[in-house]
């Protein structure tokens, strides 16, 4: 299943809102090799982009080739991100020993680890006993990955990867309990960034249970968008406020007769929404419009942030001599509806339908080319660069040396235990324990002490516990 929108309408509809940059995920399936599904990325976007791009790359698997492969990428490829996945059971999960040496890796090598985090143990045993239950409707995709079940992978992830030392970056914060985490986690000193998207400040979850099936399946995305009504404020708090750093899209749009092959059973609707043409104004709407960000904030949460945390800043993110000539001029006062009768996607649905909007992306330059005038656009297919992201980015790296110093094992120096050792006498098989003398220690230390039966506890002898 390939999404509806290619490189060529995605940045185009980019560009129209506002965006002259972005960062897409390349998937291996099980088993493929990273830099062969690089490859073919590359040969998908390079005729097509309008705009200059970029890759993470995901691991979808684990074992000592993809180590390797994720060192090719990082220092011949310009790679510097791996999205790593807590979700999609039997498909591109990874299970927690992965996790850490996937983790490992990327700390290794000076990236950053991405997760979507998701317990995809629980989404699947619960979309198994929804099926069964007649629930097969898009209601239930939102039923089987409740909030806490993004809350705990999120806290898993940081958790796993503060163990390692690694830098970790949740993309497509949906709950209002996964940003939480992220907030007490950074707030304890750990490395961690969050992203929210637009999906998640501009929708909720409520169109789940819409009675249209085609209408509620437009919005089926992973993880879900929330139900409840508080969620797209709390975000946007948190995004105006430093809890949260980045905001993202996670565009990838399907048809209605492509959603529609989940039409009886919501666990085969193709996930993904739209909003990389309306993520500038619906960050605009909700948070400068509502006065909840400034105008610096919008500019850090929609660009800067994201340059200086993949290190391609001042290159992008930045209007100055040197900087590449990315620029828009932006109309705070300008309104519009969104629609998908005019939008410039591909895609026939549009999850922030009828909704209007301030702040209109009049003019922008890309690469020192005008591409937006006045609304009308005007782009040139294939004429986007690769974009190599550099490791050991200083935003994310600089205070990894002292703080792994800090937190470094140290061992502690004593003298060697030379008292007797206590083990079982299993020759005997009675329940004596025999004091071995230490000069013996090395000769019965490989015996078992699973037959050890000691009859009365500490405390004395209590007549029917268990201890």
């Amino acid at each position: 299943m390939f999404a509806i929108d290619d490189f060529y309408t995605g940045t185009r509809a980019a560009l129209a809102g506002g965006t002259t940059m972005i960062m897409d995920f390349v998937l291996p399936s099980r088993n493929e090799s990273l830099v062969e599904a690089y490859h073919k990325w590359r040969a998908w976007a390079d005729p097509k982009v309008c705009c200059d791009y970029s890759f993470h790359v995901g691991v979808t698997w684990w074992g000592p080739k993809v180590t390797q492969e994720m060192e090719e990428l990082c220092q011949v490829h310009g790679i510097n991100s791996f999205k790593m996945f807590m979700a999609y059971k039997d498909v591109w999960q990874l299970n927690d020993t992965e996790l850490l040496h996937a983790f490992d890796a990327c700390k290794r090598l000076g990236a950053l680890a991405l997760v979507h985090a998701e317990n995809g143990d629980v989404i699947k045993e619960n979309s198994t006993k929804l099926l069964a239950q007649g629930i097969t409707g898009p209601e239930g995709h939102e039923m089987s990955r409740p909030e806490e079940v993004e809350a705990e992978a999120t806290n898993r992830a940081c958790v796993l990867s503060n163990q390692v030392g690694c830098p970790l970056y949740v993309v497509h914060v949906m709950s209002k309990s996964a940003a939480d985490v992220l907030s007490e986690k950074r707030r304890a000193g750990y490395v961690v960034f969050g992203e929210t998207i637009a999906a998640s400040l501009g929708a909720s979850g409520s169109h789940y249970r819409h009675t249209c099936w085609r209408h509620a399946a437009a919005f089926v995305m992973g993880p879900p968008l929330r139900s409840d009504p508080t969620t797209p404020g709390h975000l946007m708090d948190l995004l105006a406020n430093g809890d949260l750093q980045t905001t993202g899209t996670d565009n990838c749009t399907f048809s209605g007769s492509q959603k529609a092959l989940g039409k009886d059973d919501f666990t085969k609707i193709p996930y993904g929404v739209n909003g990389v043409e309306d993520r500038m104004s619906i960050v605009w709407e909700k948070g400068v419009a509502q006065g909840k960000m400034d105008p610096c904030r919008f500019v850090a949460v929609t660009s800067t942030s994201a340059a200086k945390i993949f290190n391609i800043y001042p290159k992008k993110g930045r209007i100055a001599v040197g900087s590449d000539a990315d620029v828009v001029v932006w109309n705070p006062h300008a309104t519009r509806v969104i629609s998908a009768k005019t939008h410039h996607q591909a895609v026939d649905f549009n999850i922030f339908e009828g909704m209007e909007v301030h702040g209109v992306a009049e003019w922008v330059v890309c690469g020192g080319r005008v591409v937006v005038e006045d609304g009308e656009v005007r782009v040139v297919q294939g004429s986007g660069r690769y974009i190599p992201t550099p490791v050991y980015s200083p935003t994310v790296y600089a205070r990894t040396p002292a703080r792994d110093a800090a937190k470094a094992w140290k061992k502690v120096e004593r003298e060697p235990y030379t008292g007797p050792v206590y083990v079982a006498n299993d020759a005997s098989n009675d329940g004596t324990i025999t004091e071995i003398e230490p000069q013996s220690v090395k000769a019965t230390a490989s015996y078992a002490r699973s037959s050890v039966k000691v009859n009365q506890p500490p405390g004395g002898n209590a007549s029917g516990s268990f201890w």
